[in-house]
């Protein structure tokens, strides 16, 4: 099948990296997926280096921010624009189905519709809040997909409240293991970090609920018990939230010891960075739906620790490959990780566990198979 695939953000974050996956496995499943970003990136070269094609045309992609009446007529306006241009590859390129990743995309739905053409929509996010917006997704998923696919139980049992007509399909991501964990990284080196010292990182981008704050509220507890403890951030903000980094930065400087919690911003070396990890940590303070980098981490034999919501709690197994602690209470957050910070026979189990719970549950050759599934139901 030809297949037009559009997708939110040409980053390198977990949605982006598993529609780079995806479109590996259609290309080698004999479809011929044809890509839409609305801006070049990393994801773009990805794909390129990938000999697949990819077009870059703005495809009005929603955002929180543009939930106004100012940002809807600007999501309109550009939505417009990439319509023609859409319409004009599926005439040209023969397309026999649309793939969706992620609900910011809505132009392929309606597209899909207009065409009588196929479409999937792979649903990577819990949207509570504004419940009007909830409601409106719901309905459109319901009324434009023929096919849904949902990243997790946790992002399964949220859409299923609103959507009765479709039958949802829950495909766990896989992804590549096998640049992980294979030496201990040159983070330490880069830094100046003592090979005795215990680090503790997270990655993700700079927002709101991603946890930065909540994790620099965790490390200032215990630094206050173990001094030589050192703290990583990577990642950035989507463009125009750069204030996130801003805020995050002026409360490492003025809260933390200097040498204390590196942020290293956007890194593209995220194998070389887990490989330096002790302890990998995700304190995202709502619902991640299925955070690809719990993955990496566990790839990279890494122990997890998880605030105890969203997709997180069918990754990690409490107590063996990791550990959930609460999403509300850095204190009792600081304690346990503080348990296992001086385990260190614990930290190499746990890692150990998680390499196996991957390979098990999460690998890429099921995740691939249920994919493929999916687009050949259709064909």
């Amino acid at each position: 099948m030809n297949i037009l695939v559009l997708g939110a953000s040409s980053d390198m974050y977990g949605g982006s990296k598993i529609l780079s996956i995806v479109v590996k496995i259609l290309a080698e499943g004999n479809h011929k997926p044809i890509v839409v970003l609305s801006e070049t990136g990393e994801l773009v070269d990805e794909l390129r280096r990938l000999n697949v094609e990819v077009r870059i045309i703005r495809l009005g992609i929603l955002r929180r921010k543009y939930l106004s009446v100012a940002g809807i007529i600007n999501r309109i306006q550009v939505t417009g624009s990439a319509w023609k241009a859409l319409n004009k590859i599926v005439v040209e390129d023969k397309i026999d189905l649309v793939y969706s990743n992620t609900t910011g995309v809505f132009i392929g739905a309606f597209l899909a519709k207009k065409r009588d053409l196929k479409h999937i929509w792979h649903v990577h996010e819990i949207i509570a809040k504004p419940i009007a917006f909830t409601k409106v997704m719901g309905y459109l998923l319901n009324r434009y997909s023929d096919k849904i696919i949902v990243v997790s139980e946790s992002v399964k049992a949220h859409w299923a409240k609103y959507i009765k007509n479709r039958e949802i399909n829950r495909i766990y991501n896989g992804i590549d293991t096998s640049s992980y964990g294979k030496n201990a990284g040159t983070l330490r080196q880069e830094l100046n970090i003592n090979e005795t010292d215990v680090i503790i990182g997270m990655i993700g981008r700079v927002n709101n609920w991603k946890g930065q704050d909540y994790f620099i509220d965790i490390a200032k507890i215990i630094l206050k018990t173990l001094p030589n403890t050192k703290f990583i951030i990577a990642g950035d903000a989507f463009p125009g939230n750069e204030h996130f980094v801003d805020k995050l930065v002026n409360r490492i400087k003025k809260e933390l010891p200097s040498d204390a919690l590196h942020y290293i911003g956007y890194r593209t070396d995220i194998p070389n960075i887990l490989n330096a990890l002790d302890i990998f940590v995700l304190p995202s303070i709502l619902p991640d739906p299925f955070p690809t980098v719990i993955l990496e981490a566990m790839a990279s034999a890494k122990p997890v620790v998880a605030t105890n919501h969203g997709g997180a709690t069918e990754m990690v197994l409490d107590g063996e490959s990791g550990i959930l602690i609460p999403f509300n209470d850095a204190n009792l957050s600081a304690t346990k990780i503080l348990d296992l910070v001086l385990d260190k026979h614990k930290i190499s189990n746990m890692g150990k566990l998680g390499k196996k719970r991957i390979d098990s549950l999460f690998s890429l050759e099921m995740f691939k198979k249920s994919i493929l599934n999916i687009f050949d139901e259709l064909s």
